[in-house]
């Protein structure tokens, strides 16, 4: 096979494969639409290389304008794309300008005025501005994770690419005249090399990224109870040993509140379990506001909660549970009857010295098991403390 036609098939042949491996992935994850973008984005550009080595029917001129609206919507998905992975907002004022400049540039060097050299120079220096407008979007979440460091790194050397090598290969073997050996050249080649590599690269990072989104998804689902929304037990206390772990090396109060539901099995058996879960939703809405960001919130039972309170002593959990009790006890919930009154009781405990998980959550129960004994609706507190061991002077000493 002829090396030039080799080298002309290469770039569409990867991108294709791409395209579909992208579309084959958002078939699979159709909550993310920007798979189905990236897809769309590298078959569009394969039709862009192939009108660059063949000509239309229509005449040259037309062939090659076809071929670089390809490029552009392809490279205008491709941004948009890798944006709005990372939960930012989408640029498309300036992908229409810098996207429709270079259009427009190129057209006005290929009808109005010929020049190849200058057609060159525009459609590149359009890519490249996309590609520091990509980077500019991904500067504020470069530190975020891997990916995103190497997607931002990637759009500078896209960019370096489009200004610098085209620069480069014009000044030092051009201006082109005309398509006569242009597909031999070094800037031609050059091109297609480069874009070769550069497609993989963010391909590879692209791809790793939707494995990483898979993971934190599979991680969340093995983490969060369905129902509540909330973490379930498992979730909760990972996140409390970490939380825990964290206000222990900076010497900061911890306080954990349990919550149990009272009179839950006698509302499921007169109301229904739909009734209940509703019931349960309800109370962790409530809980998750409360709670907020700063703690960790979970059902750790069928109808128990627990919340790990970092920065909080004992008063500070008090008042925090009380808050919950009052608002949810004064509230109804949707589907019950009319003047149908839940409450809630709980127990507080504050953290002592290192006290590790499991003694703070017993400490919790037991005042929890107060609260529903005395009475329900209403907050207990743990005064107890961890056992020391007392070491007299003397041994200390010795």
């Amino acid at each position: 096979m002829d090396t030039s036609l080799f080298i002309a098939l290469l770039n569409p042949t990867i991108a294709l494969a791409l395209g579909a491996a992208f579309i084959v992935l958002w078939f699979y994850q159709r909550h993310r639409p920007y798979l189905a973008v990236l897809g769309i984005s590298y078959c569009v550009s394969a039709p862009g290389f192939l009108f660059q080595y063949f000509t239309l029917p229509i005449g040259l001129a037309l062939t090659k304008l076809i071929s670089n609206i390809f490029f552009t919507v392809a490279a205008c998905c491709l941004s948009g794309a890798i944006v709005a992975r990372y939960g930012r907002q989408v640029p498309r004022l300036g992908i229409c300008v810098l996207a429709g400049g270079g259009l427009a540039s190129f057209s006005w060097f290929l009808f109005i005025d010929p020049d190849l050299t200058w057609r060159i120079l525009a459609i590149n220096f359009a890519f490249g501005g996309l590609s520091l407008l990509v980077a500019a979007e991904l500067r504020p979440v470069r530190n975020n994770g891997p990916t995103e460091n190497i997607l931002f790194v990637l759009s500078l050397l896209s960019s370096i690419n489009f200004f610098v090598r085209t620069l480069a290969v014009v000044i030092v073997h051009g201006p082109f005249v005309s398509y006569d050996g242009f597909y031999n050249s070094s800037y031609w080649t050059t091109a297609l090399l480069s874009h070769a590599l550069l497609s993989l690269l963010i391909a590879l990072s692209l791809f790793t990224a939707a494995a990483l989104d898979v993971m934190r998804a599979l991680k969340t689902e093995t983490h969060t109870d369905p129902l509540s929304g909330l973490l379930n037990r498992r979730g909760f206390e990972e996140r409390a040993e970490l939380l825990l772990q964290r206000c222990a090396a900076a010497k900061f109060p911890v306080a954990l509140v349990l919550a149990d539901l009272d009179h839950f099995k006698a509302l499921n058996d007169l109301h229904g379990h739909a009734a209940g879960d509703r019931v349960i939703a309800d109370f962790a809405s409530k809980l998750r506001a409360a709670t907020g960001a700063r703690g960790a919130a979970g059902r750790i039972g069928g109808e128990e909660f627990a919340v790990l309170l970092p920065l909080t002593d004992l008063a500070a959990a008090r008042l925090f549970a009380e808050a919950v009790r009052a608002l949810y006890s004064a509230g109804s919930v949707d589907g019950l009857p009319a003047g149908t009154r839940v409450t809630a009781s709980f127990g507080v405990a504050a953290r002592s010295g290192e006290e590790a998980l499991e003694p703070l959550m017993r400490r919790a129960d037991d005042a929890l098991y107060k609260a529903k004994k005395n009475g329900r609706d209403s907050v207990r507190l743990s005064y107890e403390r961890p056992e020391t061991i007392f070491v007299p002077e003397q041994l200390k000493a010795g």
